[in-house]
């Protein structure tokens, strides 16, 4: 018996610790007006014809030991059995708040040092959202503060593997979720 309440309060602990300090990473963008995709960031494939440019992200409030980020963009309700990553980029220094609109469609506007990672698509480049006609799909963006200055990973890493080795080094988290349906 004082070894479950012993356990239980260690686990309450642990929770509180982490919350407080991934509480204050906040993630923004003016390029994703009222919760929705702009023309510009929509896929110009799989039946939409948007302009495929990545957004522009910003974000701010992160622990003070962080030593890189990584930000991602992820499709919950792909008809994967999976999801479905479009876009993921490593090794973000610590110092960079921010990422162009665009910046994922052309290596040359990411920070010194970043490493793009390839989507499901098997690209390196950022690619937009599409849901199937009919469906609605909730679009995942999410920044990640970590305590290393780059992840042990190279650019033929999956995004599963970056998550999972973020996974670990992880400090605090911010996502934000887009819907959107045709």
């Amino acid at each position: 018996m004082k070894k479950t309440m012993w356990t239980a309060a260690f686990s309450a602990a642990v929770v509180c610790v982490s919350h407080a300090r991934a509480g204050d990473l906040a993630i923004e963008s003016n390029d994703i007006g009222r919760g929705q995709f702009r023309d510009a960031q929509i896929s110009n494939g799989f039946g939409c014809h948007g302009g495929n440019v990545s957004p522009e992200i910003r974000w701010s409030g992160e622990p003070r030991e962080t030593r890189s980020f990584v930000v991602s963009m992820y499709d919950v309700d792909a008809p994967t059995g999976s999801g479905f990553w479009h876009w993921v980029v490593a090794d973000i220094p610590a110092s960079v708040h921010s990422l162009v609109a665009g910046a994922g469609n052309d290596a040359a506007k990411l920070p010194a040092g970043a490493l793009p990672i390839r989507n499901d698509n098997g690209s390196t480049a950022y690619l937009g959202p599409c849901p199937p006609q009919g469906d609605t799909h909730r679009y995942v963006i999410t920044v990640t503060a970590l305590k290393v200055p780059k992840l042990p990973v190279d650019a033929t890493a999956t995004p599963a593997v970056v998550g999972f080795v973020a996974h670990y080094q992880q400090l605090a988290k911010a996502t934000m979720t887009i819907e959107m349906g045709r």
